[in-house]
This record gives structure tokens, sequence and C-alpha cells, in this order.
């Protein structure tokens, strides 16, 4: 498998835009919120942890992120809640959660000619030009920064969260839907950190009930 590559970006500075990596972490697990992050990663930031976070383990993750700060990446990370998940779905928060990133990027950011791409996903009402690409943590470098940064971001919350609720083991399965975490659920009912959504269809599809 090849590594991503800066060529999606280089097509866009080509053209007069900053190109900008979004990706989000989260979008499967039975607790916790979504997490998205939106990234502008510099052409000569040379960093070859670079690719879909899925691909590497929680330290190399924590490296390339480290990198990416000392390598003037700049990014904003946005969310959607449990609440929030449940109420409009998980599609429509992971779009909410993207727009926000972007917000906060564009905040944090003097670029004003910027152009979005995204992992798969089309985001409506992004307030940038975007392209949607399939696979794009696998073969954009921006879009596997923004992978990696999301999925750091969100473990971290599920670590916090775990010495909230430790009977959960949050710290361990991060909000999927394990034999464990399903077994808690079981025994213990559901947190305000569950997706009550979810939760029921998981243990609805286990053993038949909620």
């Amino acid at each position: 498998m090849r590594n991503p590559t800066f060529r999606h970006e280089r097509e866009l500075i080509a053209q007069g835009y900053c190109p900008v990596g979004i990706d989000e972490a989260g979008c499967g697990p039975l607790a916790g919120p979504v997490i998205a992050a939106a990234c502008i990663v510099p052409l000569h930031a040379r960093i070859a942890l670079l690719r879909d976070s899925k691909l590497l383990s929680a330290a190399q993750r924590e490296r390339a992120l480290a990198l990416l700060a000392q390598r003037g990446a700049v990014w904003g990370i946005g969310a959607a809640s449990v609440v929030e998940i449940d109420t409009v779905n998980i599609r429509q928060a992971t779009h909410l959660a993207m727009r926000r990133a972007v917000a906060v990027l564009l905040e944090a950011s003097s670029s004003a000619a910027t152009h979005a791409l995204v992992d798969a996903w089309h985001i409506p009402n992004l307030p940038i030009p975007q392209r949607a690409i399939i696979g794009g943590d696998r073969i954009v470098k921006s879009i596997a920064a923004a992978s990696i940064i999301a999925k750091v971001h969100r473990d971290r919350l599920m670590v916090e969260y775990d010495a909230m609720y430790p009977e959960y083991g949050f710290s361990r399965h991060k909000g999927y839907g394990t034999k464990a975490h399903l077994e808690a659920i079981a025994k213990y009912g559901i947190t305000s950190l569950h997706r009550a959504t979810f939760c029921h269809y998981a243990l609805d599809k286990k053993d038949g009930k909620c």
C-alpha cells in the first residue's frame, strides 16, 4: 500500500487555494462524541507517519501529532455531542462536527482562500469549497493528518471518561461495542456518555432486548 502524498494539495495550491484536510473519528462507537479535525499541513513537513490513523498504533499517532505541531501544521477541532448524535443522527452530527472544526481552523489561520479535501463525505453548508475523496485518509496527506488529530483527541477524551466511569473500560475500547463494553452496559445500564440509539440497537442485536 502506498503512503499518502501531497498531490491533491499541490493541485489546489496551483489554483491559488490553501488546502485543508478534514476527517472524523468516532462515527461507530456506542459512547462518546464524534470528533472532526480540519488541518493545514505545510508541504515541507516531512512526516513519514502521516497515514490513515487506523493503520497506526496509539504511540505512533501521538508521535505524528507532536511532529505536526513541531513542523507548522495548523488545525481546528470540532465535536458533536452524544445528545446531538441521538437527536439528529450520526451522519448529520458528523457534518456538524466537521463544520465546527473548519470554523475553528479559519479563526486560527491567516489563509483566506481555503479549499477542503474531505475523506469520503460531502459536507452540507460548508463555508469553503470542498472535494470529497473516497479513501482520502489513505491517499491524501492532509486528510491523513486530520484523521490522526481527530483520533488522538477523541482517544484522550475517552481516557478521561474512563476515570469517571471505570466500570465501563472506556480507556480500553474507546466506546466501541466490544463484548466487554456490551456486558458492562447490560450490567450497569447506560450513562450520559452513551448514545442511547446506538446502545439499544446493539443490545437488541446481541440478545433481543434493550
